[in-house]
């Protein structure tokens, strides 16, 4: 049995069986990929895959029990050359991170400036897209961390540590009958069409619901991935703007006013997320520290270390997640 086999293996399962793909993912051919299999299958007197001629069409049931220790000893595999490079040469590295264009735009760059000043020659990529798929990411150990908000609670293999907690804001143009009232209520948002994130995305779920929990139906008119697309379109007139507070941006837009709209809706949390059998090194406990200055290192390394949600979440009880605005004013993100 060889590693290059296993990793042939896991490519296969990760491109829905399409060898064609495993094969331009891994640098080679797809003849390369399939003969290897096959000798892996002799090897081990089982059939891994269900066929059709030469198609593959299911994992055996034998094929599924392998699968579980395949991605246990690659995962392991990647971590014993991650500590080997630690050590081997500890000013020289990488960080990958998979998140969502708000936290990209207007949360990461402070912290990653800090984080390039101190680590210069640790190489960076910055995955961005929807957030289940950046969670994925994570949860296949093809990215250090993830950083997102509800999604990430939905995916058991990765361990979370909050970041911080954020509302929203109601973008509206100059002299909109909303800026008029003390006091916006749910009712008298719905009474207008809503621009807002598409679903799936920077807290629309939570959104959604409590409108729904408050009877209301909200007229969603045009969704975006990105807060300033939002803002453009409400400039246009097509309707209220519904933002995350982190892309409220400067508050002398000549054209548009930010309402703060906390009371209407519940907190949301960012946090982030890592699978839970992956190595770290130490220039990433510093940017966890970075993401998370409210917690200290040693109960950052003790968060990493504790598997089960309920301890974790009694060490957590301790420290009370800040709001994005107590990060931005006091620790000075």
């Amino acid at each position: 049995m060889k590693l290059q086999q296993l990793r042939f293996l896991d490519a296969v399962v990760r491109n829905n069986l399409n060898v064609s793909s495993a094969a331009e993912e891994l640098y080679t051919s797809q003849p390369g990929v399939s003969h290897q299999i096959k000798l892996l299958e002799e090897e081990l007197d089982i059939k891994i895959f269900e066929r059709s001629g030469k198609k593959l069409t299911g994992i055996s049931p034998a094929g599924y029990a392998i699968l579980e220790h395949v991605e246990s000893l690659l995962n392991n595999v990647k971590n014993i050359k991650q500590a080997a490079r630690e050590y081997s040469n500890a000013n020289r590295g990488s960080l990958s991170l998979a998140t969502t264009h708000t936290q990209a735009q207007f949360i990461l760059p402070p912290v990653l400036q800090k984080f390039t000043n101190k680590y210069p020659r640790i190489d960076m990529q910055v995955h961005q897209g929807n957030p289940k798929a950046m969670c994925k990411l994570a949860a296949n150990n093809s990215v250090d961390f993830v950083i997102a908000s509800e999604t990430i609670d939905e995916f058991d293999e990765l361990i979370t540590i909050p970041a911080y907690r954020w509302n929203r804001y109601i973008v509206v143009t100059k002299g909109h009958s909303l800026t008029k009232k003390s006091e916006i209520s749910l009712a008298d948002l719905a009474a207008f069409p809503i621009l807002t994130y598409m679903l799936g995305l920077t807290g629309r779920s939570k959104l959604d619901r409590t409108f729904h929990a408050a009877n209301l139906e909200p007229n969603v008119v045009f969704s975006a991935t990105d807060s300033d697309v939002i803002k453009t379109y409400v400039r246009l007139g097509f309707g209220v703007g519904i933002i995350a507070e982190m892309a409220k941006g400067s508050e002398h837009d000549d054209e548009l006013d930010c309402i703060d709209a906390s009371h209407l809706f519940p907190d949301s949390m960012i946090k982030i997320g890592f699978r839970h059998s992956r190595h770290i090194a130490a220039y990433q406990y510093e940017f966890l520290q970075m993401m998370t200055p409210y917690l200290d290192l040693e109960t950052i390394k003790e968060l990493v270390h504790t598997k089960a949600l309920n301890d974790r979440n009694k060490i957590l009880e301790q420290y009370p997640t800040p709001s994005y605005r107590t990060m931005r004013e006091s620790i000075k993100w």
